[in-house]
Order: C-alpha cells, then structure tokens, then sequence
C-alpha cells in the first residue's frame, strides 16, 4: 500500500529537548522536503488508515512531501526488507522494526535521544523491555512504535475457569479497577491447568518454537528470576532458578494439549475458537476472530495478568519500533514525524483503530476508553495494557545481551528444554545440552 502527498519543499529546523516537542516543523530552503515510511502492514481491517491520516495531517501542516509503504510481515517481508536496506545503505528513511531489530541495527541507526527524553518526560516511563530493545551502548536507537507492539497474558474463558477451576476471573481482574489477583499465583495456574485438563478444557498453550510458545516460557523463566545467561554474557544455565522454572514448567506443561511441541502461532488461536480451551496466552487477535466467528465464545473471553511466581508476575510484551537510517535524507523530517505519532491523541486514534490490540509503551498511555469499552463482554481488554503497572512486562530471554538473547528466543531455547524434560529427559542432562546450545550462539 502507497500514500503519496505532494508538497512544496521545505526547510527543517529542530530545536533540542522538549522545545523539539513543541516547536513546528519549519519550512526554508535548504532542506529536501521528501520523506519515506515503511510501516508495518497491520493484519486488523482498516487500522493502516489510522496512521496514514496522521502522517497525511502532518505532512500536509509541514510542507513535506511523504510517500508510505505498508509492509507485510507475512513470509518475513519486513525483515527482508529491513537487511536489503541495511545492506544497500538505501530505501526509506524510517522503518518498522520488529522487537529485536533495532539491536541488530544499532550501528546504522539515528539515535534517538533528543526526542525520546522529551518523549519520555511528557508520557511518562517506557518498560525496561523497551529500553532493553531500543537502546545500544547507552542511547536510543528507536522510537517504541504503538502499533504492532502487544502484549501475550492469559486470554481466560469466564465460564470454564470458574466451572472446573474455580476461579472467578472477573472478580480478580474488574473491568475498571484495580486487579484484586493477590491468590493468582503460579501455584493456582497449575492447579487450574490440572482440573481444566481433567475436564477436557486444557489451557491452550504451545510448547513450539514459534513466538507464542517461546515468550510464555519466558515468562515462566522470568518468574523464578531464571535467565540462561547473565547481561554480562556469562552463561548462568546451571543454576537454581533455572531448574526451579523448568522442574515447574515441565509439570504445567503435562495439562497442555499432547501436541502442544508443535504449534505455532495460529494453534491457540483455533484451540480457543474451537471451544476446547479454557485459557491461552494471546493477545487480543484470539478475542477478536471470535467475535466475528464465534461469538457465543468471545463473549465469555477476558484479558487479565500473569500469575505470580517467586519473583513477582511477568506479562510477555513485545514492542516494535520505529527506527531512521543513518543513511536517510531527511533526519529532521523523520524526527520531527515520529514525535508527531507519539503524541497521546495520534496513539489514541491508532489504539482505537486497532481495536485495542495495538499498545504504547509509554506509562501515561495505558488508560484510552478502547480498552474500557470494547466488548463484549465489556471490559474485556481493560486490564491489558496493565493500567495499574500490575505486572512487569518482559520479552524471553532477557537480561542476556541481545545478540545472545536472539539467539536463544529464535531457537527457542526455553520450550526445547521443557519438552526435553517433559518427555523424562533428567534435569541435569537438560541443562547440560541447553548449557552447550548457549555456548554454540556465542561462537556465532
């Protein structure tokens, strides 16, 4: 998909800090006057038009003549993308990038820093996954783009849970209040996954090696405090946390459908569609597609927290991000553009068109009247983009420095191990091949 807007050239001229926030783009005679997008081709009907009128507006206010590219991320069109132009040191001048892109990127990124700290001040604090993600070597490599980014907490059936497990998730998890989830505990997962199971509803939960497996086993991980290498680098596989998480991973995996080792990310979707699941991780696609082809089922569906572990509750997240090459030509423009998308009233319009799937990682942006009213049941999206800072959002794999911790989230290091164990491989020959695994990424 294209946009194309024809405007006079222009001179920019940016301000530093929060007077950047501020000031208008300033049109002269120095500066070309094109801008080049590559957005990421958003899977919900009509949510591309939400960005394309923003940058439209802005463009039309600055004089700025933009062209927009929607790029699918179906058969990696995106991430082909993305190294043709890192390799070419040519294409546009701002592009979508995916959760572990801007680290493989950083060298040939604009940094960010003048505009995120402004940014930062007047939305609040990003998550520590996001600055995990987006900064290199101390600075901002990348804007934490709202669309695409999504959160993968449990997505409960209300009738099942409370059924055959006995737990009242909306009492936990209120539509417009505080969560009340002090028993919500990984102790209460497992014994829910237990009776679900028993009852022919088991959580439907994969154990592949696609991203849906792999970031609810890092949240797992995460909730024991178990990392399989520190940020220092230093492989920490054999150590207590990590066979506290994968000895409890492998029991919760037992109550996962048998052929939970090979789903990928479409499998939960249609396991809850299909009316056999009481619980999955998803974000709201699974709600969503229900809706529309089983509605008698969406309308028992609510998004809420993790369960707490010994090191509190992690919710996986996944933000993307919107990078400029330091091989654009028009630095300032894109500057200038990506502040423009980061202001409240342009993420409230994209969450909005998205149906709520799509999350800001700014503090400040998590309370938009989408959430609270999306429905039916109404409500049932209120508590994910974590209002009430209930959880702390997390990505599989962290605090390991990124080109490892890639490797390991590609790989899908986290699940390989509890199918291994799982299956009755002992602990120790577990962590021992998992431990060889690490040392392999490193010698890549």
């Amino acid at each position: 998909m294209r946009s194309k807007l024809t405007r006079r050239r222009f001179l920019a001229t940016t301000a530093a800090s929060t007077a950047f926030l501020a000031a208008p783009y300033v049109r002269g005679a120095h500066a070309a006057g094109k801008l080049s997008i590559g957005f990421w081709d958003h899977w919900v009907p009509g949510a591309n038009q939400a960005s394309k009128t923003i940058v439209e507006e802005w463009a039309a206010n600055e004089k700025v003549d933009v062209q927009i590219d929607y790029i699918t991320s179906q058969g990696n069109k995106l991430l082909l993308t993305t190294a043709a132009e890192g390799q070419a040191k040519s294409g546009h001048d701002i592009l979508a990038f995916p959760t572990w892109r801007p680290a493989d990127h950083a060298n040939q990124l604009e940094p960010v820093d003048d505009i995120m700290g402004p940014l930062i001040k007047q939305n609040g604090t990003v998550n520590p996954t996001v600055e995990y993600l987006g900064k290199s070597q101390g600075h901002w490599v990348a804007v934490p783009a709202t669309v695409g980014s999504q959160m993968k907490g449990p997505c409960s059936r209300l009738d099942l849970m409370k059924q055959h497990a006995g737990i009242d998730i909306q009492a936990m998890y209120p539509a417009g209040a505080p969560p009340k989830a002090e028993a919500w505990t990984l102790d209460a997962l497992l014994k829910a996954a237990e009776a679900c199971q028993k009852a022919g509803f088991a959580f439907g939960i994969g154990l592949g090696s696609t991203s849906d497996s792999v970031d609810t086993a890092g949240a797992i991980f995460h909730s024991f405090g178990a990392a399989l290498v520190d940020p220092k680098g230093n492989v920490t596989v054999k150590t207590e946390p990590v066979r506290q998480a994968l000895d409890y991973y492998a029991r919760l995996a037992r109550f996962f459908p048998p052929d939970a080792p090979s789903w990928d990310d479409a499998s939960n979707n249609k396991w809850l569609i299909s009316g056999r699941g009481a619980l999955i991780m998803n974000p709201p696609s699974a709600w969503a597609v229900a809706k529309r082809d089983a509605p008698q089922i969406a309308e028992q569906l609510w998004t809420h927290g993790m369960a707490a572990g010994p090191k509190g509750r992690f919710g996986p997240f996944l933000p993307y991000f919107w990078g400029i090459w330091a091989f654009g030509k028009n630095k300032p423009a894109a500057k200038s553009l990506l502040v423009r998308l980061s202001q409240p009233d342009a993420v409230e319009k994209m969450v909005a068109a998205s149906n709520g799937y799509d999350l800001p990682s700014f503090a400040n942006l998590t309370t938009f009247k989408t959430w609270a009213e999306e429905g039916p049941p109404k409500g049932t999206l209120y508590h994910y983009p974590n209002p009430h800072n209930h959880q702390i959002l997390s990505i599989a794999a962290a605090p390991a420095p990124p080109k490892i911790a890639e490797q390991i989230y590609v790989q899908a290091l986290m699940t390989k191990m509890t199918v291994r164990h799982m299956q009755g491989e002992p602990m120790e020959t577990t962590l021992a091949w998992a431990e060889g695994e690490v040392e392999g990424y490193m010698r890549t």
